[in-house]
């Protein structure tokens, strides 16, 4: 697989949507990708240190899609930037694609992990800023994106719990916070990293300029969690 410089460049933010159209087929989880859609966007292509041509590269950023049903947004913006061909796009979902319904990292570059159950990327993404560290790897940022029901799961409870007190600063993580979570928070989300300890802003999901302030903002010592609010899945 290769693709030119001048493919990459062909394509910005106003071509995703074109893009998840050529996806099509039984795909059950529309509004899982749509409410990442300017998450991913503005991480790709203004925050993560990664590309095509680094992918085994120890010293880039890593990035884990822990919401993983619903991957059109994803593949789009990783076909965007070059990660998977475009003509990958029309057989997603398909028996011989490796385009999945979720990704899979044997089949689809640029993705570090393959998701599945919710509630097992923050707790990877964890366990990756912990190795990192005792790589005596200080640079990589380890991102992880997750939506608001996923932290239903006892097991995201248990990472946020400890990557506060030690200090994973490394560690980024992503809600997007469509309004379906199953159990509410007494102050909200941003309150439960808070009490373990993490740097935590909360910002509209279809700003840019807001969300990459919040991605960008310094948190010394602490991990950092950035709530992006986008409309109600169901509303």
């Amino acid at each position: 697989m290769t693709i030119t410089e001048e493919e990459v460049r062909r394509y910005g933010y106003a071509d995703l949507t074109g893009l998840m159209g050529l996806m099509t087929g039984d795909e059950k989880h529309g509004p899982a990708a749509t409410s990442t859609l300017d998450v991913l966007w503005v991480l790709y292509d203004r925050v993560l240190r990664v590309a095509p041509d680094r992918l085994d590269d120890p010293a880039r950023d890593r990035f884990l899609l822990s919401k993983g049903h619903g991957p059109m947004a994803y593949y789009a913006v990783l076909a965007a930037k070059g990660f998977v061909p475009v003509e990958w796009l029309t057989g997603f979902g398909s028996y011989d694609s490796p385009l999945g319904h979720h990704p899979d990292r044997m089949l689809v570059p640029g993705a570090e992990i393959g998701s599945g159950s919710l509630g097992h990327g923050l707790p990877i993404a964890v366990g990756a800023a912990l190795g990192l560290r005792a790589q005596g790897l200080p640079e990589p940022a380890v991102w992880v994106l997750t939506g608001d029901a996923e932290l239903d799961e006892g097991s995201n409870h248990e990472a946020i719990a400890f990557a506060g007190p030690a200090g994973l600063d490394r560690l980024h993580t992503v809600v997007i916070d469509n309004a379906s979570a199953s159990h509410a928070r007494p102050g909200g989300i941003a309150a439960r990293f808070e009490a373990a300890g993490w740097s935590a802003v909360t910002v509209d999901g279809r700003d840019h300029d807001a969300l990459y302030a919040a991605f960008t903002a310094p948190h010394p010592g602490r991990p950092h969690v950035v709530v992006a609010r986008v409309e109600p899945k169901y509303a």
